[in-house]
This record gives C-alpha cells, structure tokens and sequence, in this order.
C-alpha cells in the first residue's frame, strides 16, 4: 500500500469512527451541541443567519440542541470545511457554492456570470425544485445536507489600480479568483489577469501588492476591512453568490426523525432573516464604504455582460444546459 493510500486509509477510518461515535452519541437522546464553521464573523450576513438558526434550534428542542460558532475560518478554509462535513469531521457550516463547483458540476451554475437579475429572481429559483434537485446533488456527490440556502449576495469588483467603467479597464490587473475555472474564465475574459486563491489568503495577498482585485458581496468587502487595502469599489454585480448553510450528512441522519425536522424547521426560520440581513447590509455598506475613502463606480453593465457571454457558453454543457437555461429564464 502506497503512503497515499495509508493517508486515505486514515482518514477514512477516522471519519467512520468519528460518525460512529456521532451516532450513537446523538441516538442516545444526550443533549448536543453542533459545530458550525463560517468564513466570516459574527456581525456579517452569514453570522446574522447562523446565530438565528441557533436561537431557533435552542428554542424548538427546548434547549437540547445548540449550536457553537467558529468565525473567521477557525476550522479551515471553505474547501477543507466541505470536505470536512463529508467525511464526519465537521458538523456543519456556512459556505460560498464557490469551491462546491469542484464536487458537483452543476454548482457551477453560481459562478456563470449575469445569470440572475436581482435578490428575488435568485431567490424564486433557489427556493424551486430546482434549488431541491441541487441540494440532492450535493447529498449523492458531497454527503452533505443543505438545510437552508442563505447568501453571501451580488458581487463586486474592488481593486487597487483603477475605476472600473468598461472592461478594458481590467487589462493588466492582477485579479484572484475563487478556486474556480469558470471564475478564472470569467475574468480573463474581461482582461485581467486571473488567478485562483485560497480564502484565507486574500487580505495578505492584496495588501502586499501581490495582487490587485478581488470581488465579493459588500457586506463580506466590509467585514474583511477590504476597503484598507483597496481603493475602487465597482459595483459590477456579476454574480449572485448563494451560501448554503449544510450540515454533514451523517450527521443530519443520525438524528432522531423529530430533532431532524427541527433543524430544518430552524434553518428555515432563520432564512429569511438572513437574506433580509443581508440585503439591508448591502445598502448600509455602500454607503459607508464610500465614507471609508473608496471610489465608488456604478458602470453600465451591459459591455461586461457582452464581454463574458462566451463564457456561459462555454460551460453551459458542464453545468448542464437545461439547468442553466431554467436560471436563466426562471419566471418570479
């Protein structure tokens, strides 16, 4: 057996250990906390919404099921996480569909470029059979279980170099992406220079000058202090980027039928929270961004939207056409 296959091997056992104590842990009617990683802190958007799922989850299970938070990435990167709630490791999290993509084709779907027009078309679709089949998806691919699909929002370019108010201005700016070919497409395809990074990575990165633009939700260019080491705010809204609040799927399973529907019936509570937070954050945001020191910059859309197309064209087949063609064209 090679070292790789010890490695797996390892890790494999773990996991099994790990979900076998889980369940007969949670099988045996104990009261239970559950783990909950995020990206971001406890005022952002996701914060907001994990810790109403939390007060739901406390209040419905008459204190039996609790939650702990872990901000900031303290369980490891959006990937490692998801990976992590696959094999037992982690029990929860919020995450970016970012990474997913690499798991399940079809959650590609987030990072095509212009698909969605505003909150509630992103929201109608989500919340449609078709956000059901996705989630059965990441169940059979990724052993996870979406509870709720809360969000990070629209997205926005911010850099260090220059406005943004037709993609030529892109060219020469070092751009990171999310670890995503269609991200990387996407923007070698407006003309800057494309490179995928971790998460974890971003800030050190664009402070050192390594490099020049990044691209996220205001609330999450807010939280991270963004605005301290980038000077243009361009509100490019280029893709409407869910964030899935899931649970390790062995972990959902091995609850009791009743605590099961409590969870859900929490996370399904909290959603609108979260997704009213988060838009209410957006507005707050561009406000007091601009009153931090950056230059705001609205560009007509419709040169970006043209400049990209090749790249829904691209990956339609991957992601599935139907799929994208329902985003596309969903009725709300």
């Amino acid at each position: 057996m090679t070292s790789i296959h010890h490695a797996i091997f390892r890790k494999t056992a773990l996991a099994s250990a790990l979900s076998l104590a889980m369940v007969s842990a949670v099988q045996a009617g104990t009261e239970r906390t559950i783990d909950v990683s995020l990206p971001l802190g406890a005022d952002s958007q996701q914060g907001i919404g994990v810790l109403k799922f939390g007060e739901e989850l406390e209040r419905l299970s008459e204190g039996r099921l609790t939650i702990d938070p872990h901000y900031d990435n303290a369980l490891g990167a959006e990937r490692e996480v998801i990976e992590g709630m696959g094999f037992g490791i982690v029990d929860a999290g919020i995450s970016s569909t970012g990474p997913m993509g690499g798991f399940v084709d079809q959650f590609l779907l987030f990072d095509l470029p212009y698909v969605f027009e505003d909150h509630e078309h992103a929201y109608a679709f989500l919340d449609s059979e078709h956000g059901e089949e996705l989630a059965q998806l990441a169940e059979e691919q990724m052993n996870v279980k979406i509870l709720a699909w809360m969000e990070n929002g629209f997205r926005h370019n911010t850099n260090s170099v220059r406005a943004l108010n037709h993609p030529d201005d892109l060219r020469g700016i070092n751009h990171r992406t999310q670890e995503s070919r269609v991200q990387v497409d996407t923007w070698e395809a407006l003309g800057a220079n494309a490179t995928p990074m971790a998460w974890t990575e971003v800030y050190t990165a664009l402070q050192q000058g390594v490099m020049d633009s990044q691209e996220n939700p205001l609330p999450t260019i807010y939280d991270v202090n963004f605005y301290e080491v980038q000077d243009y705010l361009n509100i490019t809204r280029h893709v409407y980027s869910p964030a899935p609040l899931m649970m390790g799927l062995d972990l959902f399973n091995s609850f009791s039928e009743e605590d099961q529907d409590i969870i859900l019936e929490a996370a399904q509570i909290a959603l609108p929270v979260q997704r009213e937070a988060s838009q209410e954050l957006e507005q707050r945001y561009l406000v007091q961004l601009e009153e931090l020191g950056m230059t705001v910059t609205q560009p007509d859309i419709e040169p970006f939207r043209d400049a990209v197309s090749p790249v829904i064209e691209k990956w339609s087949s991957t992601v599935g056409e139907e799929l994208v063609e329902a985003a596309v064209n969903f009725n709300h």
